[in-house]
């Protein structure tokens, strides 16, 4: 190889050694973005934080929620036993602490006394309650949501809905790759 060609032989192989790294990152821990997680803990409040600005961007002008008034954060549920688990209940607290980072009122359910909290279900949110326990915490949207485990992945939802008419009001779907951390939050406690 001459002289010449050397400089421009290491540009390129420093050029595709940052992109197999780059790609090798996207390939490997597939966040609901294309920033790569630092460790294991990392991708699930990452992609849960990007997924409440990304439901909080989503918003209709029609149906803007005004942050001073509360919003209720159901468990996170598995969507064929609609039962909590660790990692729901743990997406749960994600989804609400980035909620209260963008200023939000939200409504801690564990700490009242009106609603029944199983220690293995969370605060689920079932359709037919979320007018009720809107009203009764004067919540005027509660987020709710569903996941499912498949090949490797675990497929979020997350919808924010009206509490006082049950619509929804804006959604986000997102995805969590199942690494060591998460397999150990799936398993649904008796």
């Amino acid at each position: 190889m001459s002289r010449r060609a050397f400089p421009g032989f290491l540009r390129l192989s420093a050029a595709f050694l940052a992109l197999w790294l780059c790609a090798g990152c996207t390939l490997f821990r597939p966040c609901a973005s294309e920033t790569c997680c630092t460790d294991e803990g990392d991708c699930l409040m990452t992609a849960s934080y990007q997924a409440v600005d990304q439901l909080l961007a989503a918003i209709p002008a029609g149906r803007r929620l005004p942050m001073d008034r509360p919003v209720i954060v159901a468990t996170i549920v598995n969507i064929d036993t609609l039962a909590g688990s660790r990692l729901g209940r743990t997406l749960s607290e994600h989804l609400g602490t980035r909620l209260t980072k963008n200023g939000y009122k939200v409504v801690e359910l564990k700490l009242r006394d009106t609603i029944f909290v199983k220690q293995t279900e969370g605060e689920l949110m079932l359709s037919r309650e979320i007018r009720e326990i809107g009203r009764s915490h004067e919540a005027q949207a509660v987020l709710v949501g569903t996941y499912s485990e498949s090949r490797g992945r675990v497929y979020v939802t997350v919808k924010l809905v009206g509490a006082a008419d049950g619509i929804v009001i804006s959604a986000q779907d997102y995805l969590l790759p199942i690494d060591a951390n998460v397999r150990s939050m799936l398993w649904v406690q008796n």
